[in-house]
């Protein structure tokens, strides 16, 4: 970790430099996915009105100290927000349009599983103002669904898939590589099938093996067989950059390929540093104060975060002051994840110029570039993306 002294803070108002956006989080799913950390949960009832109604009146509260600030994105994500009515994303939208001025082209993206019943929601989101819909299919066939914990069949998710084309402007969905019993060639036709049906922007995912998870269980007791080799997953991950570019899907994040002028808005401000707010249990946020910038955070648990914001008009837990190492820090472990990297006039002189020598060497070894400002990982570099980052963190 570097020392306090090390970094200058990145500038008060760098944020201006990737924008402004707004996460909302939906927490529940129909079952809980085997590889999944995120904070989501399956609940027997919602009341989906109770909901909003703590939404909207987070919306209002942020906004009091955001007022004026030009919204570039909203996120639904989860969990599963396609389990949400249209009419709540409607209220949710709305409140929003009240609240903050929006750009021309925002970008408002709603995750969704691929399920018969969900793609009967897509035209209320449509008409509710979600232009963006990104699709969990996470294989394309049944046999790996059934293994990841999926509810739905491939079939259902081209279906699903054909809906969504029709309905919105913009299309993504995920699929997870390097799974059990996955060959290189297997994921190579998979991913041909993949980028054959795809729009504009597809998420492609290492299967990794968290801990607290099923998956993470199964393999501390040694009953997760089939995975593969450290070789075959590199190998994955360097075809799957290959067939992506030779498609037009080129990578413009470690784990995200668009066509040209597609990337995703929203995720393009967490990565390059922006503010965006985050509204729901277990959403973090970065928003720029008074020439501060802030971390905040909420309650993990449905439940404690619904009832807090009841009892005390918000669901924000302790806002914290990031320090100047901290800002640093963050700048550089988001922004190099990008195909573009990051450009080092964002971080004052003159602690920039202690990077020098570390970047020399990293350079030397074909693990990034530095043309003028503009720090890049290089192709070498990215699927050790970690390494390069703690050499150049590392006091």
């Amino acid at each position: 970790m570097p020392s306090q002294n090390w970094w200058r803070a990145v500038l008060p108002e760098d944020w201006e430099n990737a924008g402004f956006g707004l996460y909302i989080h939906w927490p529940f799913c129909q079952a809980k996915c085997p590889y999944c950390d995120f904070n989501s949960h399956v609940a027997a009832k919602i009341d989906q009105w109770a909901w909003a109604r703590a939404y909207l009146s987070e919306i209002d509260r942020v906004g009091a100290v955001t007022r004026g600030r030009i919204l570039r994105s909203v996120f639904f994500g989860g969990g599963t927000p396609s389990m949400m009515d249209p009419e709540i994303v409607d209220a949710i939208l709305s409140k929003v349009r009240a609240t903050w001025g929006m750009a021309n082209d925002i970008e408002i993206t709603l995750e969704a599983n691929p399920t018969s019943v969900e793609a009967g929601r897509f035209a209320g989101y449509r008409q509710a103002g979600v232009n963006r819909v990104s699709m969990g299919v996470q294989a394309l066939n049944d046999p790996d669904l059934k293994a990841l914990g999926r509810l739905h069949s491939a079939k259902e998710a081209f279906s699903a898939f054909d809906i969504a084309r029709n309905v919105f402007e913009r299309v993504s969905f995920d699929l997870i590589y390097a799974r059990q019993n996955q060959t290189l060639k297997a994921w190579e036709q998979e991913l041909r099938q993949a980028l054959s049906m795809a729009i504009d922007h597809v998420s492609l995912y290492q299967l990794t093996i968290e801990s607290g998870t099923a998956f993470g269980d199964r393999y501390a007791a040694g009953r997760l067989r089939g995975l593969p080799e450290d070789d075959t997953a590199a190998d994955m991950f360097d075809m799957t950059q290959t067939v992506c570019d030779a498609a037009g899907y080129p990578a413009y994040e470690v784990s995200n390929h668009a066509k040209s002028g597609a990337e995703s808005i929203h995720n393009k401000i967490y990565w390059n540093y922006g503010d965006y707010l985050g509204i729901g249990p277990g959403a973090h946020g970065r928003v720029t104060l008074g020439g501060t910038r802030f971390a905040t955070e909420t309650p993990l648990t449905p439940g404690l975060w619904l009832d807090q914001v009841k009892r005390t008009g918000s669901g924000e837990g302790e806002r914290v002051a990031l320090t100047e190492t901290d800002t640093a820090t963050e700048f550089l472990l988001m922004g190099l994840r990008l195909t573009d990297g990051v450009n080092l006039d964002r971080i004052h002189d003159p602690e920039r110029e202690k990077l020098a020598p570390k970047i020399e060497e990293l350079i030397q070894i074909g693990l990034v570039t530095l043309d003028l400002s503009q720090l890049r990982a290089t192709a070498k570099g990215r699927p050790i993306l970690n390494a390069v980052l703690r050499h150049l963190l590392d006091d």
